[in-house]
């Protein structure tokens, strides 16, 4: 058997939608630092490792709340993910007899948990996006007002389109009708600024490993006071109310049973310095994505989803070939050109299905903060030739 390893070959990463890589030294630093240098529990001992440990996660819940502009960070609740974030917001708030309201676009990650609520009687309407992706928030207030409704649910920004919602107009109609408004912003925090007291949002879930170049395992919550969800899990919080069966009341604790992720709180937070240390990137990012776009658009048989390049969006680019199926395009890509991208639904199908993207799914292309000039050169040049 030969020793001799394969060769290494260069790799063009064009799936930062789903996940960021390669990931910041800063970030990898201060992981690092997580399970090195703070051997205790947050909350759970009075000695000096504990504490440490417990200071460490204030602060990054500190550098969380100043990113999102939340007034206060106990208002940050600290999860395993972006979908367990949802998960909370919707499953923790929504009950039988309720009405909700939400566009078609929506991600896997809010439409299974609004699915299963459905079979427990929640009635959930779901508004037609247009084919570029955008939930128009007049078809929105038609549907709010024809009925009492306790909640409007959208994305801030579609992973399969790029397109940004009206998240703020949206804000408005929620409440004008007493509803509340929970947002997933997946796909837009890092990528454009997110104040949630700007937006007027009552809800807004985040990943920690997309666009703010965290580690997977972590992700984040933000509750206005108009938002009181019943906690998902419960168990031990270190919170001094040991005596007690129930959770505590006060936030965050209330909703944060169990060890908390030390190692990844640090890591988002080094992410999110590495983000706001570095204004530029959004528009780097933005310029690639729409060199993608014209790119593509150029190639005969190609359908680019989503807006034109006239219209702002999330670096995210996805296309339809009308002879080369995704799924061969995708392998074709990786296996000839070294290009990892993503073909498939995304864990959408309901956008794929308003997109007319279905039956064979599309072909996406993500731009992160790793993304240069060259990798968009090879990337258009393997798909002349693919496509040719």
């Amino acid at each position: 058997m030969s020793d001799r390893q394969p060769k290494q070959r260069a790799v063009h990463y064009f799936d930062h939608a789903a996940t960021s890589w390669p990931r910041p030294p800063e970030v990898v630093e201060a992981v690092a630092r997580g399970l090195t240098e703070y051997g205790g529990s947050p909350g759970r001992g009075a000695y000096e490792l504990a504490m440490r440990s417990a200071r460490a996660l204030f602060d990054a819940r500190q550098t969380f709340a100043r990113f999102l502009g939340a007034p206060h960070a106990e208002d940050v609740i600290i999860v395993p993910s972006c979908t367990w974030a949802c998960n909370l917001m919707l499953q923790g708030l929504l009950r039988p007899g309720d009405r909700v309201v939400v566009g078609s676009m929506e991600h896997n990650a809010v439409v299974r948990p609004l699915s299963a609520l459905a079979a427990l009687g929640v009635e959930v309407v779901v508004v037609d996006a247009e084919t570029t992706g955008f939930v128009d928030p007049d078809d929105v207030e038609r549907a709010v007002k024809a009925a009492p409704t306790r909640a409007v649910v959208c994305q801030h920004a579609s992973n399969v389109t790029g397109t940004i919602q009206y998240v703020g107009d949206l804000a408005d109609i929620a409440h004008e009708h007493d509803a509340v408004m929970l947002v997933d912003g997946a796909q837009a925090v890092g990528h454009i600024p997110v104040d949630v007291r700007a937006l007027g949002v009552d809800a807004y879930a985040v990943p920690g490993h997309k666009a703010l170049l965290g580690p997977p395992g972590i992700g984040l919550l933000w509750l206005s006071e108009r938002a009181q969800p019943d906690p998902l899990v419960l168990g031990g919080t270190g919170s001094g109310s040991s005596e007690t069966e129930a959770m505590p009341t006060r936030r965050p604790e209330r909703f944060e049973a169990g060890t908390a992720n030390v190692p990844a709180a640090l890591g988002l937070a080094a992410g999110m310095e590495v983000r706001a240390a570095d204004p530029d990137a959004s528009a780097r990012e933005s310029e690639l994505a729409m060199r993608v776009l014209e790119g593509l658009s150029a190639i005969p048989g190609v359908r680019v989803l989503g807006p034109g390049s006239e219209v702002p969006r999330v670096p995210v680019v996805s296309f339809v070939h009308e002879r080369v199926e995704a799924d061969r395009l995708a392998f074709e890509l990786d296996r000839r050109w070294g290009i990892a991208c993503r073909a498939g639904l995304h864990c959408a199908p309901w956008a794929h299905r308003t997109l007319g993207s279905f039956e064979g799914g599309a072909v996406r292309i993500s731009v992160g903060w790793s993304t240069t000039g060259a990798d968009v050169d090879a990337l258009l040049t393997a798909f002349r030739n693919v496509l040719a």
